[in-house]
């Protein structure tokens, strides 16, 4: 918690050196100091709106990727409101000054509604209706237009510095444009560093083996060129295949065991990029960014004689299956499985070998649909409704209305945790 804090905490302090800098130096009234600063602030905010985007490895390992992200959308949005009081309470020397500042704006204001509906999940996850029209667009507006519409953020960020470079009663000022171009330089190198100079010593390696494991989920392994140490069960990463004919976009996906050699992944072919995975061939090289998680240590901080009760949907099991391959002789488990059909119990015979080998710690429940209310009441014993330490993953619908039914038969919300890969 006290780490989470710190990271929002962020928001405040990460203006503030530019602010106090740009007011030790102007000498206009305190009102128009105070719209300026206004403007300052958003312009800080977008900055590092842009530097929670390259997905730092070590401050998820701190906060999580959820936090990280939420903190980023957040930034998104609240960063319009301090701009547009900037915008209208302040005037610009010239029209080309002007011009920018509105173009940034609207550029900013175009990104926040298209990442709503598209790449937050926080409307969508919560409003079928939304799912649905989402599901429409995306015939038109595929994944990787969106990552490039979103990268608008940094034509927002390029016209604002146009923008106070031409404001000559702010660019007199040599210490403040000194520490302003120091902020805009240092970020967008490190978005430029992360992006497209540090894969290049990401972990690699290839494809060994694509198998159906029925009409719209596979088994990918990936045999690493080097071993994995900061690999956790329950990790996930970003892949990119080096194949043309699936693109060269990243995209999450969570290992299914804890080895640190070869990579076993789950993969759900719903998206435009995940139905081409049946594609990628044996030997196609494979690029890894991460691992990233929390489900690992959050299973360390719960007291050793708490029971795990783990909730898989569908192929949300998969992150769930290297928890239990590392805990299986040290924790109780229970692992709750929903399966849309009987067929789709696909990993049913390694989960029998993990229950023989665990010495009866191990209590698995597999059902088709949905857990009900009544369902979770009946599984779960009362030992691990009060004391069990929860980890949810499946579809975002499916995963916020099973926390809600959780908390309805008694599981506080301290122990229950989630991953959910939505910015």
């Amino acid at each position: 918690m006290a780490r989470t804090l710190l990271l929002w905490g962020l928001a405040a302090v990460f203006p503030l050196p530019l602010v106090l800098t740009l007011n030790a130096q102007l000498t206009d009234v305190t009102s128009m100091r105070l719209y300026i600063s206004l403007g300052l602030v958003a312009y800080c905010w977008w900055l590092l709106a842009i530097l929670l985007s390259v997905r730092p490895s070590w401050l998820d390992r701190a906060v999580g990727l959820r936090h990280i992200y939420a903190l980023h959308s957040v930034l998104g949005i609240l960063a319009l409101i301090p701009a547009y009081l900037h915008r209208e309470n302040t005037f610009a020397p010239s029209t080309w000054a002007r011009d920018l500042g509105d173009w940034a704006l609207w550029a900013a204001f175009a990104v926040l509604c298209y990442s709503l509906l598209f790449m937050s999940g926080w409307l969508t996850d919560r409003s079928p209706l939304l799912l649905k029209v989402k599901s429409l667009l995306e015939l038109v507006f595929r994944h990787q237009i969106s990552v490039w519409i979103h990268r608008l953020n940094l034509a927002a960020v390029l016209l604002i510095w146009l923008h106070v470079h031409l404001i000559d009663r702010v660019a007199q000022h040599f210490a403040f444009m000194v520490l302003f171009d120091l902020y805009t330089v240092v970020v967008l190198g490190i978005y430029v560093w992360k992006k497209w100079i540090a894969p290049d010593s990401y972990l690699t390696g290839r494809v060994q083996d694509n198998v159906a494991l029925n009409r719209a989920t596979r088994r990918l392994a990936v045999t690493l060129d080097r071993t994995s140490t900061t690999s956790r069960p329950g990790d996930f990463y970003f892949l990119r295949f080096e194949d043309p004919g699936i693109g060269r976009e990243w995209h999450p996906f969570s290992a299914t065991d804890d080895r640190h050699d070869t990579l076993t992944f789950t993969i759900r072919q719903t998206g435009d990029y995940t139905r081409k995975a049946g594609g990628v061939a044996p030997g196609t090289p494979v690029r890894l960014e991460g691992p990233f998680g929390q489900f690992d240590q959050t299973v360390r901080q719960h007291p050793a004689g708490a029971p795990l009760v783990l909730v898989g949907m569908g192929a949300g099991v998969a992150p769930l299956l290297g928890l239990i391959s590392a805990h299986r002789g040290d924790r109780r488990i229970h692992l709750l499985w929903s399966v849309r059909r009987p067929e789709d119990a696909y990993y049913g015979t390694l989960l029998k070998e993990y229950e023989n080998l665990s010495g009866g710690r191990l209590t698995i429940t597999v059902r088709t649909g949905r857990f009900t209310r009544d369902d979770l009441a009946h599984a779960l014993s009362e030992e691990e409704v009060a004391t069990g330490a929860f980890f949810v993953v499946g579809p975002n619908p499916a995963v916020l209305a099973t926390q809600r039914t959780l908390r309805r038969i008694g599981v506080s919300r301290g122990r229950t945790h989630h991953e959910r890969l939505t910015m």
